[in-house]
């Protein structure tokens, strides 16, 4: 058991990611599509491609579809998707990932102490 409730200094660094983003929007002219609410469906629409493609995988599927020729290349494109619009919701937000990260963790930490937390799939006001 590793106690991680004190997080590093930087846990995430997506500054280039964000510049590259708001880069290829603006090259576009999308900058202009780009509200947060926008933004926030577009990132669904990715999460429900990315859930798609393991609708009906076994679980030991699952596990193995980063690396099956016949999935690998689907998963990392959605991943990569929601990726980015994560970082593009977070970058028009204003939205320091790295901050809300860290403080996320420690909450997380509060809420499911290792103590407590080991072993279980309990939500922490079931524990």
């Amino acid at each position: 058991m590793t106690n991680t409730t004190t997080p590093p200094c930087s846990l995430v660094d997506v500054a280039q990611l964000a510049t590259a983003l708001e880069q290829f929007a603006s090259d576009r002219n999308w900058a202009q599509f780009h509200s947060p609410k926008n933004l926030a469906m577009a990132l669904s629409g990715e999460v429900g491609e990315l859930t798609e493609i393991f609708q009906w995988m076994t679980e030991d599927a699952s596990k193995e579809a980063a690396r099956n020729p016949e999935t690998a290349q689907a998963v990392k494109d959605e991943l990569a998707d929601v990726l980015m619009y994560v970082v593009r919701l977070a970058s028009v937000l204003g939205v320091d990932l790295n901050e809300a990260t860290q403080q996320k963790l420690k909450l997380n930490g509060e809420k499911y102490p290792v103590a407590k937390a080991w072993n279980t799939s309990k939500k922490y006001d079931q524990i």
